[in-house]
């Protein structure tokens, strides 16, 4: 297959584990392409993402890099095979790529943990919600480019739904659930429109109350995706110049340890509705 020229980050996140699997063996990038029977760039390109790798090819470097794990070498494998061509492909071009990137990354997760202290939840928000923070970017997004993130939006919110959604985990602050974003009627029917979506077996919505108190990385938005074995799950933060996405080991274990420690902190499922539907009534 030809090079692609823009790697999405769950190709480039296969080919730094590639890469990380070939140093932690002590091999080298010139006994690896000899090995694959590829050439010293292309050995490059396998692990910057912008070439593929054959499930062979790669079953043959795990093996002699002697990597004992068959799960993460299973994983690999899936990243690797060729995959449809997904939704969020029609995007591609309009919107940053980034944001498509939560998109993919998002589809293929087993479980999904996110924590918010000011926002809904992007796969749980209404439209008109959606709609005022689009509204409100520096500078002034056209009204095309508003009409753009609402649909993706929309569409993102399909990974929970189907036959075999992912496990979601929804760990909001009281802030949440009282920003009055669009006005009292747009807020009320968003509390209303997460309490319907807290009643879906898939879907937990956890809140943590003012009165909880202190708790690690306050004031951060964390998407933490899971897949099929620990080594390749995902953090997606957000920051004022858009995603940022983190995989290493340490940084892991870090945002699992947070949103641990949040769960620990948050009302039962059942207290959150009642929390929820307290507020709601209140506007």
């Amino acid at each position: 297959m030809p090079p692609r020229t823009t790697p999405t980050e769950r190709q480039k996140r296969l080919g730094a584990e590639l890469r990380k699997m070939r140093t932690a063996a002590g091999m080298t990038a010139d006994h690896a392409a000899g090995l694959l029977g590829l050439d010293r760039a292309k050995i490059s390109n396998v692990e910057t993402g912008i070439r593929t790798i054959s499930p062979e090819r790669l079953r043959t470097l795990a093996c002699n890099c002697d990597c004992s794990d068959p799960a993460y070498v299973e994983a690999l494998v899936a990243m690797a095979q060729p995959s449809g061509r997904g939704w969020w492909e029609r995007y591609r071009g309009s919107l940053p790529s980034s944001l498509l990137d939560i998109a993919e990354l998002e589809s293929y997760a087993v479980r999904m943990r996110t924590a918010h202290t000011i926002h809904v939840p992007g796969v749980l928000q209404t439209s008109d919600h959606a709609l005022e923070l689009f509204r409100a970017v520096l500078p002034p997004l056209p009204e095309r480019e508003v009409a753009l993130r609402l649909a993706y939006r929309v569409e993102r919110q399909q990974v929970l739904e189907g036959e075999n959604p992912p496990e979601y985990v929804g760990l909001v602050h009281e802030a949440v659930l009282r920003m009055q974003f669009g006005g009292r009627k747009v807020a009320r029917a968003q509390l209303e429109h997460l309490l319907s979506l807290s009643e879906r077996p898939p879907i937990r919505v956890l809140v943590i109350p003012f009165a909880a108190g202190t708790f690690p990385g306050a004031g951060n938005t964390v998407n933490y995706l899971e897949a099929s074995v620990p080594q390749l799950d995902t953090v997606q933060v957000d920051n004022s110049h858009g995603p940022e996405f983190l995989g290493g080991a340490a940084q892991l274990a870090k945002y699992r340890a947070h949103l641990d420690w949040m769960e620990r902190m948050a009302l039962s499922p059942e207290a959150s509705r009642d929390f929820i539907r307290d507020i709601a009534n209140s506007l």
